[in-house]
């Protein structure tokens, strides 16, 4: 267990990076609290906020790992958001809706994807919000590149992609004198196996392992990193099944398991993601809710010490609509998030483009 060692104050990336962990936070102000009542005057409180607190703020300014947004699919990840080092993970969610179960048939698939992400709230482990004057925005494009293949194996055609995300991070903490701003690149994301299988003309699955390269921007002293600074793999499986009225049900599950960030010792805990989508199909139009599932399976670390409380759980829900043209479609989606523990909470702006080759 977790030994009374107490992991730097350290604010979340939402693509992935290094962030403030909610949790001590938290404890950080009911400990200010408590402490400032035990002293009765006016003199002894302002030495116990000197001695006892302004080193902690510096070490805070220097270790931040700002907030990103993640982005992520069965295969793209706008990188970066909250959920584990603190509130983050690699993989954003939501990102993937309609027929995200049914690989194309052979050919060369550009995708764009447009984002934004706002949040002024940090929730802490009861779900309750943290009182402290915070805001994050992360606006990005990520260029994902899908080519599937002519082959088969094991009865599926085989495709690839990677996932290239520019992003602007901003974040700002009035308590801790947090106000960073970062633009550059993330995390790649990218899968060497993708096998899509079309059972039947109704039901569709497909399966991959993804692999979060630490390539994007990222520097231990930086309030706003871009990229997580530790690997991500992540084994999907995404299902669609679309009745002959047009009537859909989309899913796309992930399990993410994270390694360490080498320069701070932390270790994120595992997640499980769930994109979700229940739609309808009206001619070259689709109309549909969007949204996923977000379970943070096994606490943080912290130096191989575990930090209790750590888990983040969130759910989030929006209208989502499509229109297919041609070889083409065009995409936009809200999502309001709900039921949130140890993470920000929030709202995602998407749109995207597709042309297919």
């Amino acid at each position: 267990m977790f030994r009374e060692i107490r992991p730097p104050l350290r604010i979340r990336s939402l693509m992935g990076g290094e962030s403030l962990c909610i949790r001590n936070l938290v404890n950080y102000r009911i400990e200010s609290t408590k402490k400032q009542r035990m002293r009765g005057s006016f003199m002894q409180k302002i030495i116990f906020f000197r001695d006892a607190y302004a080193q902690k703020l510096l070490k805070l300014v220097k270790a931040v790992s700002g907030f990103m947004l993640v982005l992520a699919m069965i295969f793209c990840p706008l990188h970066s958001a909250l959920a584990a080092e603190g509130g983050g993970s690699a993989y954003m969610g939501g990102n993937e809706d309609f027929m995200s179960g049914a690989l194309p048939g052979p050919g060369f698939y550009p995708i764009v994807y447009a984002f934004h992400y706002t949040a002024d709230q940090l929730m802490d482990g009861n779900g309750d919000k943290v009182p402290v004057d915070f805001d994050l925005d992360v606006t990005g494009a990520t260029l994902r590149l899908i080519y599937v293949s002519d082959m088969t194996l094991f009865g599926a055609s085989v495709a690839w992609h990677a996932i290239v995300p520019v992003l602007n991070a901003q974040v700002d903490i009035v308590e801790t004198g947090v106000d960073a701003s970062t633009t550059g690149l993330g995390d790649i994301e990218v899968s060497a196996l993708i096998l899509g299988w079309h059972l039947n003309k109704n039901f569709h699955v497909i399966g991959s392992l993804d692999v979060w390269l630490p390539v994007g921007e990222y520097d231990v002293n930086d309030a706003a990193n871009l990229g997580r600074n530790y690997w991500t793999v992540a084994p999907i499986m995404a299902l669609t099944y679309i009745s002959n009225t047009g009537f859909e049900v989309s899913a796309k599950l992930q399990y993410l398991v994270n390694f360490e960030n080498s320069d701070t010792d932390y270790t994120t805990g595992n997640e499980f993601i769930c994109d979700y989508l229940v739609g309808q199909h009206f001619g070259h139009w689709m109309f549909g809710l969007n949204g996923m599932l977000y379970l943070q399976s096994t606490d943080d670390e912290l130096s191989e010490n575990d930090i209790s409380n750590s888990k983040g759980k969130a759910f989030s829900i929006g209208p989502a609509i499509q229109y297919n043209y041609k070889n083409m479609f065009f995409n936009a989606k809200v999502q309001f998030d709900t039921n949130v523990e140890n993470r920000p909470k929030g709202e995602k702006i998407w749109l995207k483009f597709m042309y297919a080759f």
